[in-house]
């Protein structure tokens, strides 16, 4: 399996026009718990298309970060096969993936996990230490507009900040793909719009095709298209016409 060496950005395009970065095909994950077998996901077809901003939406159990695990490398399927850009990543062995993960894949999850001893500027310099063609810690933390946060510590920032500074972090090794699990799950509303605004920005300037899961309906109007899950299936799809901004969605 040969991975792009190198991260292609296009301007955006309607979603049908775009090319595939990711296709599932019948995938399915299946968790032993003892005696009994967790259908995580159950067949699932799906693609995820260039710079596109897409929501996976459903309730807790539905299979939302089953299936963006399965899509970052984090996890693999029980059956069924996953390709990005062409490659099988399915088939890829651990180094491969490893390699995909570290060079292509920009992961945001709903704690922070920044290091407390380190600043803004250092908790992002530790990707961009070992990225191929990365931005400096100063770029990717003016991105999320923390420009004048780069020395502050953990404790001195808000939640708001932190997660934002774990943004920073992800999008820090230019990567292809940026994967949100929950972005805002521990956020009130209005740190939770300031929050959004960041990753929408980041697919607005960057072109990074981005995935985002939540339970919240209402974020859903900010995606090109709308994936929701239940009992492990793609309950349906579509496409908006039109894509809000976080401050107009209606909490």
């Amino acid at each position: 399996m040969t991975l792009p060496s190198e991260t292609t950005r296009v301007e955006p395009q309607a979603p049908s026009d775009r090319a595939t970065v990711f296709e599932a095909r019948k995938v399915t994950k299946v968790y032993p718990m003892g005696d009994v077998d967790v259908h995580a996901l159950r067949g699932v077809d799906f693609a995820l298309r260039e710079s596109e901003f897409i929501v996976l939406l459903g309730p807790s159990g539905s299979g939302k970060s089953t299936l963006l695990n399965i899509l970052g490398g984090l996890d693999v399927p029980t059956s069924g096969e996953v390709f990005y850009r062409g490659d099988a990543l399915t088939t890829a062995d651990e180094w491969t993936l490893t390699r995909y993960r570290r060079n292509h894949v920009g992961f945001v999850f709903q704690f922070y996990n920044l290091i407390p001893s380190l600043t803004a500027r250092e908790n992002v310099a530790l990707v961009t230490d070992i990225g191929e063609d990365p931005l400096t810690p100063e770029e990717a933390l003016e991105r999320v507009d923390l420009g004048d946060r780069l020395d502050h510590f953990p404790s001195q920032l808000s939640g708001g900040q932190q997660q934002r500074v774990a943004i920073a972090r992800a999008i820090a090794k230019n990567p292809d793909v940026l994967l949100c699990d929950e972005p805002t799950g521990a956020l009130d509303i209005q740190t939770g719009v300031v929050v959004l605004e960041a990753i929408a920005k980041v697919n607005r300037e960057l072109g990074t095709t981005t995935a985002v899961i939540t339970h919240n309906a209402s974020i859903a109007e900010m995606a090109d298209r709308v994936v929701a899950l239940a009992d492990g299936r793609i309950a349906s799809i579509r496409e908006n016409s039109t894509r809000k901004t976080p401050r107009d969605l209606s909490w």
